[in-house]
This record gives structure tokens, C-alpha cells and sequence, in this order.
């Protein structure tokens, strides 16, 4: 470790006293020319790895934030339903808890266990930013395989954003946010408000069901029946802006409600009639933003947050389902197959987040980040007399620092240092032969150590290439390690995954005139994990647990093309190819593996998008504007389990995928008034994803909103 810093520290100072001088040559100039670039070209001219969508220009439209983001290059949503449902993101070679998510560069699970992309208010996020492999330390958080930061809207305006959307399967979605600012205190209130409701029940296709007369099982078409799925959220902030003792001070409360029936298990011949998950959580949190703290160029950016969530699986009934609804008396629960449950499941998270950030002239900054996340666990069961109450904690520190420097305007550089501190702290002894309770260390306090280093140059104004490299550590987990009460088990013998990081990308744009321009991008990745955690199947019970395997090696390749003109024409098109394998050759009894050298399974490694947007202001009357959009979306076949088990002729696999949605919105009165309809699937193909757990076919969405300003 004293060798690395030695390191960081060589290549630190001859740059920093580099950027000195060039500070000196800026300050020696007669003249200065200021020019203002934009936010996504800030964010593509740095030398990670990212994308960045613009929300604004989206909130329109009957989507969410998860299907935004599948429309990027290299990342890919898989979801095990509807609306509701839960999902996973590979991003840029990995995949599911790897990728973690923040709320304006706090870890968005502060909100709650169930806050995702999926029940953000679309309008409250100004734009989405989308870090692959290499994620900055001023983030804090442990991803291992990227990022997603959405960031929310802080204008002072007034404003009112009320929108209703109705779709198919009985779906209903309303949000609402706003801002008041008292114009004689500056007091800011900011409430929001958001429900979404679906049945779910969309149809099932070639599914079995027992035949009578055939004594056989036949495949036939139904309807999911209980689906049923409520979330509710509601946010009020309180704060000022623009004060000489802070830019932004805020008290924040918010409570969400989760009601989920489950219909099957992680694969569809399990079918549930009873079982569900209901959870609710409040949060409280202030945080103060303050330029020229103390001293001129350091801000400080501070956040305390509290969380109390709580779930309970309700799985009471001895029953065994079929898809037609109908069901047979058993002795055994639906989910596990055991007593009678309804258990309670208590997770506190405390949430602390200091980030000082140094600015030195416009050309260098030094960022030092730290970041307190405790959660605790707490369950107990009100049927089941034989289960053991237990109580356990898992506590992260992360501490990150780094330099920035900029010279020239053509180059840009980042060195980072990173420390994660796992405490963990273990109660629960239940199913021994499960989750490995009886050789789990019961108090264990670990640090493991993270560095890197990114970089931007440009060749040309076309032409600008950039690379990253870190070595990564992730930390399991509260549902990984512990399990979630429902369809996971705990896996106490579960170790952390780290990796080293490569990205190496070529980007650029050619500006033929004032109408037409065509943009580019192009990477390729590589990750070397070690103790790789991936979701395992078991097909006895349906349920999942995470486990560890010792060596992955991901290969890969991106890029995106766009061309647009003027502002009525928008075309895209990106793919992505990534190649994950075991690289663990020899099992601990010394026999070589059957999986070496295989794809890891149940995950996509060739897709891509193509889109299409025609837009037209003016069209029919002053202050209109019509909007179309096309997406096509293919996903190539992938085995649903190791290739090595079994024959590859008889082989389960999810098929290829491709789907077809389309966009029509409309909006008049200066963008106060809009509408649009949409269709998913529109060819109502069957489509797949995690375990081959089908999606709903074609489905309308109707949105109205209202934006007053």
C-alpha cells in the first residue's frame, strides 16, 4: 500500500506543478473568451465512461426511468414481469447488484428497499448520468460494474408538474411535483407525490396445465391472476437557496407503501394463489450545500439520513396452485414449502455522506468523499413457532479521494484512492445447511482497498479518445448476504466480489452545416473478478441465493451512432457484445470444472437498439409541437444455465427477442398541456427475460400532463 501511494503521489505533483504553470500562461493572457458547454458535453468530455440521458425531454411520455436507460448503449433491463416487478441491469459486462443506484449522489435505498427506477416520478429527474466499469470515488459507493445517478431538478421557479397515465392489465399511474418559494423568507417547499397500480394480469402463453381427459399436461394460454401490485410515495422539502450561510439547506420526510402479490416463483411452473410482500418506509434526512466553505474554492456538500423500513411476507396457506386458478390442498406452504409463515423483517439504515470538493482556478480539484451506510436486520415470525428471532448489522465506511487536473482544454486526467470498510454482524441461525449459518464469523470487521485512474485527450475537434482503469471492490449486500424474507435465501459464507477495470473508447462528432451532425462512440471492456456474485437457481423451490465463483473474465464491445437534423429528424443505433466466462478451472477436490471456460448463464451478451424521432413545432396551430417516435430493441438467445450440465441439443434457453414500440405525443400552449400514447410490443410477441419468466405482450399506455410554470 505505501508503494501505491508513493506511486499516485509521483504522478500527482509534476502534473499539479504542470497545471501551476499553466494557470500562470492563463493569467498572463490580454483577453479572455468565455464559452459555456453544456452539461452531457461536460460529462462526455471527462474521462469516464458515460452516458447521460436527458429527462426533460422525455417526461412526456408513458415510460419510467428503468426503460430510459435501456435504451442506451451497453445496458440491458431484464425484468421478471409487469409492472411491479423486480429487475435486473447489466451494464457494460455485469450485472445486478454490481450496478448501484444514487439519488443526486446519494444511494437512492435510502428512500426505502423498494425505491427504483421504477416508482421514481419521471419528473423529478432533471437528467440521468451513467457511469460503466469506472465510477468516481465522490460517488461513495462499492459498484463494482457502474453507476446510475439520477439527478433532480433544482430551478427557482414556481412550478406545478401533475401528470395521469392509464394502460393496459388494469394499470394506473399519477404523480405530482412541485415548487413554492416564498418570495419575502426564500423559503422553498417542494412537495411530491407519486402512485402506481397494476393488476398485472396480462396472459400467459404456453403454459401447462393438467388435461383430465388427455391424462397429460397440455400447454395452453392464461391469465395471471394474482399479480396484483400498489405503490404509493409522498416527499415534502423544506429548505432556502442562495443564503450567504449555505447555497442550499434542506429538511426532507418522505414515506412510501408497497403492496405485491407473487405470482410464481424465479421460474413459471411455479404458480402462487396466496403469498405476497408488503412493505412501507419512512425517511427523514437534512442536507446543506455551501460554496467557499471557510475557504474560497471549497465546497462542501453534507447529508445525514435515518430510514425505518419494514416488510412482511405473508405466506399462510397450505395450497398448490395451478394457472387456471385452481388448487389442491397440501401440508406445506407456497414459497418454501415449510410452516406457516408471516414474518416481519426490520431494516433500519442509517446513512452519513461528508464530500469536500477544492477547486484550484479552473483546471484542477481535489475531492474527498466519505460515506456511512449501516443496516440493520431485524426478524421475527407471528406463525411459524419453530423459527428463531434473530437481530443482525451490516456497516460500510467508504472513504474516497481524488485529484482532478485539466490542461489545456485537450487534456484530462483523474487519480482516485479508495477504502471500503465492511463490519458485519451476524444473528440468524436458521437453516444451517442453506445459508451456511453454522460456519458464519459472527462479529467480523474487513477493509479492502481500491485505486484508478481515468483520462481524456483529444486528437482532433472530431476525434477525442479516453481510458479508465480501477481496481474495485463490492461489498455484498443486506439482500444478498441476508436475503429478503421472501424469494431469496441468505448466504452468511457469501464473500466480496473485486475486480480490475478496464475501458478504452474513441468518440466525436462531424458537423456537416447548421442542420445536419452525426455523433459517435465506440468502446471496448475488459473485468477480471475474482469471487464473482451471481443469483443461483433452485429448481426444487423456485427461490434464489447468492453465491460466489472464484474467477470471471468479461470481454466486451460498444459503440452508438446518431444522426440528427435540424430538430425535426433524430436517428440512433447502438450494440453491444460482451463475453463473460468461468475462468476457474479446477474445483477444490482438485477435478477440473465442467463449466470452465463457459458463459456465465441467464445473461444477454449480444443486443442492441434502434430508434427513430420525427418532431414538428407549429404544426397545426402556434406553440404545438408533435412528436413520433420508433424503438426496436433486439436481444440474442443465451442459455439459461451453465452450458457444461447437460446436452446443449436439449439445453433450456431463453430465444431471441425482438420487439417493436412506438411513441405519439402531443403538446400545445407552450408545453403546458400534453398527451401521448404509447405501445409496447407492439406485434405482441412472447417475451422473456430472467429464468425465462415471461413479460406482458402488447400494451397501450395512454399519459396526460399538465405543466404549469
Amino acid at each position: 500500500m505505501k508503494g501505491l501511494a508513493s506511486l499516485i503521489v509521483a504522478l500527482i505533483v509534476p502534473i499539479y506543478l504542470w497545471a501551476q504553470d499553466d494557470i500562470a500562461d492563463s493569467i498572463n493572457l490580454k483577453g479572455v473568451h468565455v464559452t459555456a458547454k453544456s452539461k452531457q458535453r461536460q460529462l462526455k468530455e471527462s474521462g469516464f465512461y458515460i452516458n447521460m440521458i436527458d429527462v426533460r425531454n422525455q417526461s412526456n411520455v408513458a415510460t419510467n426511468l428503468a426503460d430510459l436507460i435501456n435504451q442506451t448503449t451497453g445496458a440491458r433491463v431484464r425484468r421478471e414481469g409487469g409492472l411491479g416487478a423486480d429487475y435486473e441491469l447489466s451494464l457494460n459486462g455485469m450485472s445486478g447488484k454490481s450496478v448501484r443506484y444514487f439519488l443526486d449522489g446519494v444511494p437512492l435505498d435510502l428512500k426505502g428497499r423498494n425505491a427504483s427506477l421504477d416508482n421514481i416520478p419521471i419528473s423529478l429527474i432533471d437528467y440521468i448520468e451513467i457511469y460503466k466499469g469506472v465510477v468516481p470515488s465522490y460517488l461513495g459507493g462499492d459498484a463494482l460494474g457502474g453507476a446510475i445517478n439520477l439527478v433532480t431538478t433544482r430551478k427557482i421557479k414556481n412550478y406545478l408538474d401533475v401528470s395521469v397515465t392509464a394502460g393496459s392489465f388494469h394499470t394506473a399511474l399519477a404523480d405530482l411535483n412541485g415548487q413554492w418559494v416564498l418570495p419575502k423568507s426564500g423559503i422553498v417547499i417542494r412537495p411530491s407525490f407519486g402512485l402506481a397500480y397494476s393488476k398485472n394480469d396480462y396472459r400467459m402463453k404456453g403454459v401447462e396445465l393438467w388435461n383430465e381427459q388427455a391424462d397429460a399436461y397440455i400447454e395452453t394460454d392464461a391469465k395471471r391472476f394474482h399479480d396484483g401490485y400498489f405503490f404509493l410515495l409522498g416527499q415534502m422539502e423544506v429548505g432556502v437557496q442562495n443564503k450567504s450561510w449555505a447555497d442550499a439547506f434542506f429538511v426532507s420526510a418522505s414515506c412510501q407503501k408497497k403492496d405485491k402479490e407473487l405470482q410464481t416463483g424465479q421460474i413459471q411452473s411455479i404458480v402462487y394463489g396466496q403469498a405476497e410482500c408488503n412493505q412501507h418506509a419512512w425517511n427523514v434526512s437534512m442536507s446543506y450545500d455551501k460554496h467557499n466553505f471557510f475557504v474560497d474554492g471549497l465546497r462542501l456538500k453534507a447529508l445525514i439520513s435515518q430510514t425505518w423500513d419494514k416488510a412482511v411476507t405473508v405466506d399462510s396457506t397450505y395450497r398448490k396452485y395451478a394457472w387456471d386458478g385452481s388448487y389442491i390442498n397440501t401440508v406445506r406452504n407456497e414459497i418454501t414449502g415449510r410452516s406457516k409463515q408471516l414474518r416481519h423483517y426490520s431494516r433500519p439504515l442509517t446513512t452519513i455522506r461528508t464530500n469536500f470538493d477544492y477547486t484550484l482556478g479552473h483546471n484542477q480539484s481535489f475531492n474527498l468523499n466519505y460515506l456511512m451506510y449501516s443496516t440493520g436486520n431485524r426478524r421475527w415470525d407471528e406463525l411459524d413457532t419453530d423459527f428463531e428471532p434473530s437481530s443482525d448489522r451490516i456497516t460500510k465506511h467508504l472513504i474516497g479521494l481524488s485529484y482532478y487536473v485539466s490542461l489545456k482544454g485537450r487534456w484530462q486526467a483523474s487519480v482516485f484512492l479508495k477504502d471500503y470498510i465492511n463490519h458485519v454482524k451476524v444473528g440468524q441461525t436458521d437453516l444451517p445447511w442453506i445459508t451456511n449459518s453454522m460456519n458464519a464469523i459472527r462479529n467480523t470487521t474487513k477493509n479492502y482497498m481500491g485505486y484508478g485512474l481515468s483520462s481524456r485527450y483529444t486528437l482532433l475537434p472530431e476525434i477525442s479518445v479516453k481510458g479508465s482503469f480501477e481496481h474495485a471492490a463490492r461489498l455484498p449486500l443486506a439482500n444478498e448476504l441476508l436475503g429478503n424474507g421472501a424469494t431469496v435465501y441468505a448466504n452468511l459464507a457469501l464473500k466480496p466480489e473485486n475486480s480490475d477495470n478496464v475501458n478504452l473508447g474513441l468518440y466525436g462528432h462531424a458537423v456537416f452545416s447548421k442542420t445536419y451532425r452525426l455523433d459517435y462512440e465506440v468502446a471496448g471492456f475488459v473485468r477480471k473478478v475474482r469471487d464473482y456474485i451471481h443469483a443461483v437457481l433452485s429448481e426444487q423451490d423456485g427461490l434464489l441465493q447468492y453465491k460466489n465463483v472464484n474467477n470471471v473474465t468479461v470481454k466486451g464491445v460498444e459503440g452508438e451512432v446518431s444522426y440528427s437534423y435540424a430538430d425535426w429528424l433524430q436517428l440512433k443505433l447502438n450494440g453491444t457484445y460482451q463475453n463473460a466466462r468461468d475462468m476457474n478451472r479446477w474445483m477444490n477436490d482438485g477435478k477440473e470444472s465442467v463449466t470452465y471456460k463457459n458463459r456465465l448463464p441467464n445473461r444477454p451478451w449480444l443486443y442492441g437498439n434502434a430508434e427513430i424521432m420525427l418532431q414538428k413545432t407549429n404544426l397545426f396551430c402556434k406553440d404545438t409541437n408533435i412528436r413520433f417516435s420508433y424503438l426496436y430493441q433486439y436481444v440474442h438467445w443465451f442459455y439459461l444455465t451453465w452450458e457444461g450440465y447437460g446436452s446443449l441439443f436439449s439445453k433450456a434457453h431463453i430465444p431471441t427477442q425482438n420487439l417493436h414500440s412506438t411513441t405519439l405525443s402531443y403538446s400545445w400552449d407552450k408545453m403546458r398541456y400534453n398527451i401521448s400514447l404509447e405501445c409496447n410490443n407492439i406485434f405482441d410477441t412472447k417475451a422473456y427475460d430472467n429464468y425465462k419468466l415471461q413479460k406482458p405482450g402488447r400494451e397501450w399506455m395512454c399519459k396526460f400532463r399538465v405543466f404549469i410554470n
